[in-house]
């Protein structure tokens, strides 16, 4: 059973995460040959306060 965990910052519409499960189920089924029924996706949303680059936060950086 295949499983895929994502991790993305906040602020994607409910339909953009919809689209990655779909399209990383695909992905899952067609490069491991797995049964769609047994393909597990997760999305992790970190919040942009926890989310750092070069030592600023993604909030604090206006992403």
């Amino acid at each position: 059973m295949p499983f895929a965990q994502i991790h993305i910052l906040e602020g994607r519409t409910a339909e953009q995460k919809k689209a990655v499960i779909e399209k990383v189920t695909q992905a899952l089924v067609e490069a491991l040959d797995a049964p769609v029924a047994n393909v597990r996706v997760w999305i992790h949303e970190v919040p942009k306060e926890n989310w750092g680059i070069a030592g600023v936060t993604a909030k604090d950086l206006g992403r």
